[in-house]
């Protein structure tokens, strides 16, 4: 165990600091609320800037391990570890929830307490997610996020936000409970032990794989979600706050993908090599097809909403395709995603905030009104169809190159991911931006303030960063993934070893 619990900080310091505000906040000005919320997430992303400069990328075991018994009758402990591919999203989410409470700063005046430790608590959960190496630890980090999430949309939500809310809460729940029957299945095929990463090694017939495999589907798919599980998420997004619509998107999303690292292809390799035809199939589908009803929405926010699945098909497409390039694209696709639909999920907010209006049919000419706030949506509008330079083209052109060298077929399908994604993304920014002023309400607007441009700027600057020099992430993640592919390759079908050649 570290020195310094740096993994517990992470997790436990918002959830303290929102639980904190929980208990005093209502009797305290929204001001020192805003003003703690601030303190408790700027703590808790500084307490995650050593798992990265103290990182080692030449090992795939785990680092900044933290373990202690937790239910001994079950031996189930308190583990906690990040290696090359969780790391990143244990500083992402850190990340995106300062830019939450930045955001929410001025335009939640009702429940702000409340408000803010709903957002400080699920950062913390999810956290938890990406940082546990005990199982049943990872089901109930896993599980609670549903509740804050559930809280955010169904209270301060649009007006079909109880309708949202349920639909989200019970389409995620019903795939976990067939996932926690895995997890009791494995806890008794290994001989009693909830670790994680012993799980890897246990010998489970190709019949149980199989079933295992569609057991963690059920509960990974939903929360991606892949089509045609999809449903949920434009309602939920439309109904959400900004806040909610920007975690929802830039975090929650990546539990699903991540559970497909941790469980189905190092658990269940050779279902995985088995199945993979069918995760590649749905993969595309969401990539083509969701590209397609993502080009004829009307109100902004589903426009985008559907954008994501399609971006997260692409992310299951790059790792069934078992080899290195399409993996590793597949994990920078999720964390750009979280920079650039966190952003243009902001930049609707923006809009709403002062138009209370989402159909694009009500703007028009906002560059003449709003000229800063017009140049930042064009960056994330070019990043969000892959334009060079930005996030979105090095996880998406790593996994068209990964797709080719798997199947040409597949990987052309793939590319078109880069006509419909520029399609709908300048379209619905031509419409809105572009052009002359469509109304007196257009007339009336006032470009971004000192906060909202703070907001933009940080993600601006990680959108660049990352898209002209994307060697920092990929050095971290690149030892771990080529050991996740040793794991699935060394299964016994022949397919694993003919994918990685």
């Amino acid at each position: 165990m570290n020195a310094t619990p740096w993994l517990s900080l992470a997790i436990w310091i918002p959830i303290a600091t929102g639980a904190l505000i929980l208990a005093v906040g209502r009797d305290r000005s929204a001001d020192v609320v805003r003003t703690v919320a601030l303190a408790g997430s700027l703590l808790g992303l500084l307490v995650t800037l050593p798992l990265y400069t103290g990182f080692d990328p030449g090992t795939a075991d785990l680092q900044f391990v933290e373990k202690a018994v937790w239910i001994e009758r079950l031996n189930a402990h308190y583990h906690l570890g990040v290696d090359g591919i969780s790391v990143w999203f244990v500083l992402l989410t850190a990340f995106i929830t300062v830019i939450v409470v930045i955001a929410g700063w001025q335009v939640i005046t009702d429940k702000v307490a409340q408000y803010m430790a709903a957002f400080l608590i699920l950062s913390g959960l999810m956290i938890g997610v990406f940082s546990a190496a005990d199982a049943l630890l990872f089901y109930v980090f896993f599980e609670a996020t549903l509740i804050p999430m559930y809280v955010i949309i169904g209270v301060w939500g649009g007006p079909n936000r109880v309708y949202a809310a349920f639909k989200f809460f019970l389409y995620t729940l019903a795939g976990s409970l067939l996932m926690l029957i895995a997890l009791i299945y494995l806890y008794y095929v290994s001989g009693g032990s909830f670790d994680l990463f012993a799980w890897h090694h246990v010998k489970i017939g190709l019949t149980a794989q199989v079933l295992l495999f569609l057991a963690f589907f059920a509960a990974f798919a939903v929360k991606v979600p892949m089509w045609p599980v999809h449903t949920w998420l434009p309602d939920a997004h439309v109904e959400a706050p900004t806040g909610g619509s920007i975690v929802l998107a830039a975090i929650m999303l990546k539990l699903g993908a991540y559970g497909f690292l941790r469980f189905s292809l190092p658990i269940t390799p050779d279902a995985a090599q088995e199945l993979a035809w069918f995760i590649i199939a749905l993969s595309l589908i969401a990539v083509v097809y969701i590209g397609f009803v993502a080009l004829v929405q009307t109100d902004m926010k589903k426009l985008v909403a559907y954008s994501s699945i399609a971006h997260m098909g692409f992310v299951t497409l790059g790792f069934f395709i078992f080899n290195q390039i399409g993996v590793e694209g597949a994990i920078v696709q999720m964390v750009s995603h979280g920079f650039i639909s966190g952003a243009m999920f902001l930049c609707i907010g923006v809009m709403y905030d002062r138009m209370h209006s989402r159909d694009i049919a009500d703007y028009g000419g906002v560059v003449n009104t709003m000229p800063k706030f017009a140049a930042f949506m064009m960056l994330f509008a070019m990043a969000n169809c892959g334009l060079p330079a930005t996030s979105g083209f090095v996880g998406e052109f790593y996994v068209i190159l990964g797709a080719v060298k798997y199947n040409f077929w597949i990987g052309a399908i793939a590319a078109t991911t880069l006509i419909l994604g520029a399609a709908y993304s300048l379209w619905m920014y031509k419409r809105v931006i572009f052009g002359d002023i469509a109304n007196e309400r257009v007339r009336e607007l006032t470009d971004i303030n000192g906060r909202e441009a703070l907001a933009l700027c940080l993600l601006a600057a990680c959108v660049l960063a990352m898209g002209l020099y994307p060697k920092p992430f990929t050095d971290l993640m690149h030892v771990s993934v080529a050991e996740l592919l040793q794991h699935v390759a060394q299964s016994k079908l022949p397919a694993a070893v003919a994918a990685q050649q």
